[in-house]
């Protein structure tokens, strides 16, 4: 859509100004009127906030929000699970359907047009733990409790009800609960239909993952190899993470920064465990039968758990805690064979994280740095041949998640503020990046972030978790620039207008 050239002058004034300020770390954002769809002004790129009502959000960066056709996205809002039509985007207002009512989606089911979700104490997650879980989480058996993924950004608690997305967008506000939510059990796992709005139970759902022909679930908990053969590791003495990170710059006497001790007091607490790790074990349940195997025990905590997108049964995790104390990016099969680490660290405080599939399952993909905050990759090992790629990124570029296009061949970054891992200094951009046959990236800026809160927990921020469209066309994520969070998309593809 072309705008008037006037109008977009005028936008671009206000929105330069919008920008100028921006607060480098924990400060709370000042709210920006902005209009539903804006260029903007420092990239060129069209962007259009998706959702209607404030404290919406799109799902964590790895859960699945597309169907297999690509024609809808689906995220949570208070009032419920709202999709988005794809087909019609960016063709006038977004065309949004209220499809589960005081529900939290878990994610889209692979290959049907089912939006799984949970009632009476699913998944919550508050948005950017970083997808850990607390060890009592860890422990917990029942289906709706444990084995869940922990920063997804999720709507208020379940069963609530809230102001629906405007009706101007042909959601209309429910002055009841429909009958096939109303009929549903008052807890339990659920799969809705897109299109029908049709609900049926899941049965035998133990956790809140489950595979892709939707055969299995799995769940971690606390558990010890009754065979005896999986044994504690040998101890470990943990240095504060203040002389882990910034050592250099101790014993030369230099101050850290403020953000670079928040960085070392939130590794602090991440780390304390890894000395005293528990074993915990997968439970992988067939839903078909109700048969559930619990194998894989290990002393570790196990978290970031992503069944793959093409193989039933795969499952991706990750050993969580200080990613460089600890072997992070691993797979197993639901029969407990095939455990294996996907990528072994060759130096110290070298880290690999935050992973995620590639859309046809062939790869695994993570942030990758050598050392920690000096040096940045984005890496993917092929499962079949064990073989790593690796592309190379400047420090701005680096983002707190990465994600990939279905066809694989763009990738996006969602930037950080100078509290994170890479201390950047202009890094609080959307990023798009595409991979060079030489190792480089070449980056293109799609939105300025400078007026997001990226500073999860107390400080009250939101990841972006950015994903792409199945057509690869627009990038997807949450933001809180103008206050409270909103989801939003920016086109791939530069404004007419501004090229």
């Amino acid at each position: 859509m072309k705008l008037p050239r006037l109008l977009l002058l005028s936008m671009t004034a206000a929105l330069r100004v919008f920008a100028a300020d921006a607060a480098p770390t924990s400060a709370a954002p000042a709210p920006a009127a902005l209009p539903r769809e804006w260029i903007d002004p420092d990239t060129g790129h069209r962007v259009i906030r998706l959702s209607d009502t404030p404290n919406s959000s799109a799902l964590y960066f790895h859960q699945n929000s597309y169907t297999p056709e690509g024609d809808k996205f689906i995220f949570n809002a208070p009032a419920g699970i709202v999709a988005v039509d794809l087909t019609t985007l960016g063709q006038g207002e977004p065309k949004l359907e209220l499809v589960v009512p005081g529900a939290s989606a878990v994610e889209m089911a692979t290959r049907t047009r089912e939006v799984y979700f949970t009632r009476g104490g699913g998944r919550r997650g508050g948005a950017g733990a970083g997808g850990r879980r607390s060890a009592a989480a860890a422990a917990t058996p029942a289906p709706t409790a444990a084995g869940q993924v922990g920063d997804l950004a999720q709507s208020p608690a379940q069963g609530s009800r809230g102001s629906d997305p405007a009706s101007s967008s042909g959601a209309a506000t429910p002055s009841a609960v429909p009958p096939a939510i109303a009929a549903t059990p008052a807890s339990g796992f659920f799969a809705a239909n897109l299109d029908t709005h049709a609900v049926r139970t899941v049965p035998n759902v133990r956790g809140n993952e489950i595979n892709a022909d939707e055969t299995f679930s799995v769940l971690t908990l606390n558990a010890t190899d009754p065979t005896g053969q999986v044994t504690p590791p040998p101890p470990r003495v943990m240095l504060p993470q203040r002389e882990r990170m910034f050592g250099d710059k101790i014993k030369a006497g230099i101050p850290l920064t403020p953000d670079e001790e928040y960085a070392a007091t939130k590794e602090d607490g991440l780390s304390r465990r890894i000395p005293n790790e528990a074993s915990e074990a997968f439970t992988f349940t067939n839903l078909k039968t109700g048969a559930a195997l619990t194998t894989g025990y290990q002393f570790a905590w196990l978290n970031h758990l992503q069944f793959s997108p093409t193989d039933p049964n795969l499952l991706l995790y990750c050993h969580e805690g200080t990613w460089h104390e600890v072997d992070r990016v691993w797979v197993i099969r639901t029969d407990g064979t095939g455990q294996r680490l996907l990528h072994t660290r060759t130096m110290d405080m070298e880290i690999a994280g935050h992973e995620f599939w590639s859309h046809d399952g062939t790869t695994v993909w993570f942030d990758l740095q050598l050392p920690r905050s000096k040096d940045f990759w984005l890496a993917g090992v092929n499962l079949a041949t064990g073989k790593e790629t690796r592309y190379h990124l400047e420090r701005d570029w680096w983002g707190v998640h990465f994600n990939i296009s279905r066809d694989g061949k763009l990738f996006a970054s969602d930037g950080g503020d100078p509290t994170q891992v890479a201390f950047a200094k202009d890094g609080q951009w959307i990023n798009l990046l595409r991979p060079q046959a030489d190792g480089s990236m070449q980056r293109e800026k799609l939105v300025n972030m400078a007026k997001h809160n990226y500073v999860t927990g107390p400080r009250g921020g939101v990841e972006p978790n950015l994903t792409f469209t199945p057509d690869g066309k627009w990038v997807v994520f949450t933001g809180n620039f103008e206050g409270a969070k909103h989801v939003y998309a920016v086109e791939v593809a530069r404004a007419a207008a501004a090229k």
